[in-house]
């Protein structure tokens, strides 16, 4: 298992405006970014689509962790595929057929993930975590659909039962986290055992994005040795 924690922007937060200037502060500090893509009926909300993704895929070469909150995956994977994801998560209460998804995912070359609501029981994702069977599990830790909510504290629990599954299964699958990490929580959030923290209003909300992301890593980081 990669230990390390590693901040992943969510360009929910970011200014749509100047969605590049924004990556661009935070490129030299980050592997990844995570994109959002809400339908207005799994969550109530609507974001961004297939074009924007392919927009932005010209203007930099980081790895795109596409979160498909929608109520239909299966109908948009080649798309977002095609548009420079590099994975796509999508959540296990939208899927009939999970296995089958992620087998898709991975024959366009993509990585996987598998994402749960607040107040679904984790216990579905028993089969996700066994060894191989995906490449990151999302935890969210606020109810999907809108950015600057604050952190669920019964998220905690979850994601340390979700990585003892993991540990026991002996999965390399990412452990990540995804509402409200910030400063004063991410300490915690690392030491439950997530390692790819999403965060969006606390990095293109703060005044120096980059200083952000390098002290939550550092602040994560610590936490964990």
């Amino acid at each position: 298992m990669n230990n390390e924690v590693k901040t992943v922007p969510s360009i929910l937060s970011a200014d749509f405006a100047n969605l590049e200037k924004d990556i661009k502060r935070i490129e030299g500090v980050c592997e990844s970014i995570h994109i959002d893509i809400m339908d207005g009926h799994y969550v109530p909300n609507l974001s961004i689509g297939v074009p924007v993704v392919k927009s932005l895929r010209k203007v930099t070469g980081m790895t795109f962790d596409t979160h498909l909150m929608i109520t239909n995956p299966e109908d948009f994977i080649e798309a977002f595929a095609k548009a420079g994801s590099d994975m796509i998560t999508f959540h296990i209460e939208c899927s009939k057929e999970p296995e089958a998804l992620i087998e898709k995912i991975r024959s366009l070359g993509l990585k996987a993930g598998v994402a749960i609501h607040p107040d679904t029981d984790i216990k579905v994702l028993e089969p996700f975590t066994k060894k191989g069977a995906c490449d990151l599990i999302l935890v969210m830790s606020v109810n999907p659909g809108f950015g600057e909510q604050s952190f669920m504290e019964s998220a905690y629990d979850r994601i340390k039962a979700v990585r003892k599954m993991l540990d026991d299964n002996s999965s390399e699958a990412l452990l990540a986290v995804d509402g409200g990490v910030r400063g004063e929580n991410i300490a915690k959030v690392s030491k439950a055992g997530a390692r790819h923290i999403v965060a969006g209003s606390a990095v293109f909300k703060s005044e120096d994005p980059e200083a952000t992301v390098k002290e939550l890593n550092k602040t994560g980081n610590d936490s964990i040795r």
